[in-house]
């Protein structure tokens, strides 16, 4: 069985928000990639629950159903994003306090600041592993006798991002500037990993994820990056889908250039957050050698 094979059929996270067994953590992610990798990392002696996992929802629009409430205060154990992308957590940890809970800001774990531009730091190849570190850690401390369980996983955990790793570094090799626009920053921090350079201003990005309209000159430019080809690929966010990403991507698709969907939530089922970060590598790559897009994962 490849480590592929092993996260897939034994690790998929779970989106319920069912209690959990006595004696097992009882988890929260608030995005179900980071659920995902909590159930990876936990195993048989955690039970999980995503409040982000649906990838039709604008995550930036998101209001917390009661039950969401309910299984956050259960939670021991919570990761979420940090950096504005998922402060209703705050609100809803704040409603029924726990000093024995161990909550995973990402943005703290990373060392990074409040403002941060671009928040969708699971695209970012250095995060899952401080992630990962960070979560045995904890699981270690609320469940001491399993600490050797859980240190085991997270090394097979790590050994399990280096094909992502490597294909990151292969197309680095080979296609380093490769010009590409965006519609938001969604996937910027695998591009830039992957050493592609981003044509669309952040200023265009930024409004947007922030679902303001940009400037008229700014549509203009994004635009002529397609009709001109002056990009090889089109990353276009799946999940945030208004009038003007709209017209971009039709845009893109008359000029013929190849368009990527990407996503904020991991698309589920079939992926785990290992296979979700390959299947966009190879869909970018597919682009950039054989036109090829690939709309929808």
């Amino acid at each position: 069985m490849t480590l592929a094979t092993f996260f897939l059929t034994s690790c998929s996270s779970p989106t319920s928000l069912a209690g959990s067994k006595p004696g097992v953590i009882e988890a929260v992610g608030a995005e179900n990639e980071y659920a995902n990798v909590i159930s990876q990392i936990g195993g048989k002696y955690v039970s999980v629950s995503s409040v982000l996992d649906n990838p039709n929802t604008d995550p930036h629009t998101y209001e917390a159903s009661p039950s969401v409430a309910e299984a956050v205060g259960r939670a021991e154990l919570i990761v979420q994003n940090g950096v504005g992308y998922d402060g209703f957590m705050n609100s809803i940890e704040s409603a029924s306090p726990n000093p024995q809970r161990r909550v995973i800001v990402v943005q703290d774990v990373l060392g990074l600041s409040k403002d941060t531009a671009n928040p969708h730091l699971w695209y970012d190849p250095k995060t899952m592993p401080v992630v990962a570190r960070a979560l045995a850690r904890d699981m270690a401390a609320l469940a001491p006798s399993h600490r050797a369980y859980f240190v085991a996983r997270l090394k097979i955990f790590d050994t399990s991002l280096q094909p992502w790793f490597n294909a990151i570094a292969a197309f680095k090799s080979k296609y380093a500037g490769t010009p590409v626009a965006v519609t938001e920053p969604v996937a910027d921090y695998l591009l830039q990993a992957m050493g592609a350079q981003i044509l669309t201003p952040f200023v265009f990005q930024a409004d947007v994820m922030n679902g303001v309209d940009p400037a008229p000159e700014d549509i203009t430019l994004e635009s002529g990056f397609l009709t001109t080809h002056k990009v090889k690929v089109f990353c276009y966010n799946e999940q945030v889908v208004d009038s003007l990403t709209s017209s971009m991507r039709a845009t893109a698709q008359s000029a013929g250039v190849p368009i990527v969907g990407v996503y904020e939530t991991m698309p589920t089922p079939g992926y785990d957050y290992q296979t979700w970060m390959m299947a966009e590598v190879a869909a970018i790559q597919a682009a950039v050698t054989r036109d090829k897009s690939t709309a929808h994962l």
